[in-house]
């Protein structure tokens, strides 16, 4: 099957709805991080079907959730090659989006694709999360968080949930030990302010894939020594 074809038969299944230039931004997209690839290391996924199964719709996901409504404030912690976020702020384009890494050299590569597909109300942010998850300008400030598989999930918490709002969301995306992750993360949760909504499973269209997002809602603010300095969580988790 044509990878074009392929990305939007899969973004059917996933209940997404994609125009021919979208599909065109995220061929677009695929075709300049596998260049930059060459330059600086963004992924080890290289074949362009796998970029779009295990990159774009595993991206696209966390939108089938129903969770990020149209003009949504967000923020993806951790972005590195540009995921979740950028498939995501192709598909949904009226969300204002923040894209935070803490190596300079991919927020330069990001600077690119966001320049050459011609993306608007975004965002880049070269900072730690514990850094930006302090200042004034970004803590609780987002409906939604999202992160993908950056760290365990304890440490995750603490990195994201300082940026949402109350009332607002962060969304997780994590393999099949997320049941392991969820229960040691269970004080970190209701610590920093959040709950368990729930857990969505999504078996990757054209894989065997599932993956699991795990929705954890913003009840209350975080408590003000959090997050801890930058390597603080990591090193000594909430347990």
């Amino acid at each position: 099957m044509e990878g074009k074809v392929l990305l939007e038969k899969g973004l059917k299944e996933l209940n997404i709805e994609a125009d021919d230039e979208q599909v065109r931004k995220l061929e677009m997209f695929k075709d300049l991080m596998l260049d930059w690839n060459e330059k600086i290391n963004l992924t080890a996924i290289t074949d362009s079907d796998e970029v779009y199964i295990k990159h774009f719709l595993d991206s696209a996901t966390c939108l089938s959730t129903g969770y990020i409504k149209d003009s949504d404030s967000i923020i993806d912690v951790g972005t590195g090659a540009g995921f979740p976020g950028v498939p995501i702020k192709i598909l949904r384009e009226s969300i204002d989006i923040t894209l935070l890494d803490s190596l300079n050299k991919r927020i330069k590569y990001l600077e690119d694709v966001v320049a050459k597909v011609n993306l608007k109300s975004v965002t880049l942010l070269h900072s730690r999360a514990e850094d930006a998850g302090l200042s004034k300008q970004h803590r609780e400030k987002y409906d939604v968080a999202l992160a993908r598989a950056v760290a365990s999930m304890n440490v995750l918490c603490e990195y994201c949930l300082p940026f949402v709002k109350a009332g607002g969301y962060f969304i997780c995306q994590k393999g099949p030990s997320y049941k392991e992750e969820l229960e040691a993360a269970n004080k970190a949760i209701e610590i920093l302010g959040g709950r368990l909504k729930e857990v969505k499973p999504y078996k990757l269209p054209y894989s065997d894939i599932t993956h699991y997002i795990i929705i954890i809602e913003k009840m209350k603010a975080t408590p003000t020594k959090y997050p801890r300095k930058a390597g603080k969580p990591s090193s000594d988790p909430i347990v």
